[in-house]
């Protein structure tokens, strides 16, 4: 079971960046909660993602989806600086699946763009990364959706590096629910910081 999330840290980022509501509960979801971010360039990207860093547990999964160049990528760079990971962050397009150690917890980056049949993720070890003891970062994860944890954050880029992305994140459950209003609290307080 996982503790209690810590706070983000607020930072500076553009202004207006951040935009936080709530929709309804279903039967499908425990929350499910909406954050929108607007950055300008490739550092803000990642600076949102370092504040979304700074709010994750052990067992936290994300799904990331965006067109190519949206800035998937560089959004997991951010996350692996917030935890303090040094190593560099690549695209796992051609291996699938990176783990990156060495920072508050293991990072985890995956890419199911490539896989054809859902029992394909046994052969790449999906299950044992997403019930693991770091934070995972899924790209392609839409794909199968039967398979991805109720309790997850899912994060849409949109944009690319000619012009601003927007990022909006929903979480499904109550854990994720409260990993996303950590974010959005630390991003709205960076504001004109």
């Amino acid at each position: 079971m996982r503790g209690p999330c810590p706070k983000a840290k607020a930072a500076h980022l553009v202004p207006h960046v951040c935009r936080l509501g709530s929709m309804p509960y279903n039967d499908r979801m425990t929350r499910q909660t909406i954050h929108i971010a607007y950055t300008s360039s490739p550092e803000e990207t990642k600076r949102c993602a370092r504040l979304l860093a700074h709010a994750l547990c052990a067992g936290d999964v994300a799904v990331l989806s965006g067109d190519l160049g949206a800035g998937k990528t560089q959004f997991v760079q951010g996350i692996a600086a917030g935890l303090g990971i040094d190593a560099p962050v690549t695209s796992p397009t051609f291996n699938l699946l990176l783990g990156y150690v060495g920072g508050r917890l293991p990072l985890f980056h995956l890419d199911l763009y490539r896989l054809e049949d859902a029992s394909e993720l046994e052969d790449i070890g999906f299950y044992e990364v997403v019930d693991g003891d770091g934070a995972t970062f899924i790209e392609w994860g839409e794909k199968f959706p039967g398979e991805l944890p109720e309790d997850r954050l899912e994060i849409f880029i949109s944009g690319n590096t000619d012009a601003p992305r927007h990022i909006e994140a929903r979480a499904f459950g109550k854990h994720a629910g409260e990993v996303l209003e950590n974010w959005a609290k630390a991003v709205s307080e960076g504001e004109g910081a």
